[in-house]
């Protein structure tokens, strides 16, 4: 059997690679831009093609300044967006003037069998240059068997001038598929900014 090798200037006599390297894609399902919105929604397709979704978030632009982002999530067609989850968040933070910086544990921003939204980032600014960006990794949300896991992390522009890096993650404790989400600053509207769902194949 002849070896077929890969170097800096070609690929010789490989007809096709093996799946654990040609690996999956990502599928874009939607995309919704935010224009002065009280919430945006995702209500359909999140079932079960995918194992896997990630939100990817750009440019989240809040109308009132000092506002953390947030989101929950439903089953079939409830709009209710009060599942029970239990969460865990740490940040990272430095300001521009490079004399305060933070890293620590958010205590008070985390859910212990709470229903409320899950806040992903903090005190985001309205001044024009000031945002936040992420994403939200969810996995098997149509599992009927085993509770909904989900990671995310998000960069922000805070109100004072700082850059934050926040992580999240936890899990919606319910067997329920869950097949909606709705994300919200804590106060206002989201005034400017796009969301994006994949599949992850």
């Amino acid at each position: 059997m002849a070896l077929n090798f890969a170097n800096n200037n070609s690929l010789s006599a490989i007809s096709s690679l093996p799946a654990s390297i040609s690996g999956g894609g990502m599928t874009l399902i939607s995309e919704q831009t935010a224009s002065s919105s009280s919430t945006i929604s995702f209500t359909s397709g999140i079932d079960s093609t995918y194992d896997e979704y990630v939100f990817k978030f750009y440019d989240i632009h809040p109308a009132t300044d000092d506002q953390p982002f947030k989101f929950q999530a439903d089953t079939g067609t409830n709009t209710s967006y009060n599942q029970t989850m239990t969460t865990t968040r740490f940040k990272a933070g430095q300001n521009e003037a490079g004399s305060y910086n933070v890293l620590g544990y958010e205590t008070g921003s985390d859910q212990a069998q709470g229903s409320g939204f899950q806040t992903l980032t903090q005190n985001i600014g309205n001044a024009n240059d000031e945002s936040c960006a992420g994403q939200i990794q969810l996995f098997q949300p149509s599992s009927s068997v085993f509770v909904k896991h989900f990671i995310a992390r998000f960069q922000s522009t805070q109100h004072s001038e700082q850059s934050y890096d926040d992580f999240t993650a936890g899990y919606f404790n319910t067997t329920t598929p869950l097949t909606r989400f709705q994300f919200k600053f804590n106060s206002g509207t989201i005034d400017s900014g796009v969301i994006k769902l994949y599949g992850i194949s």
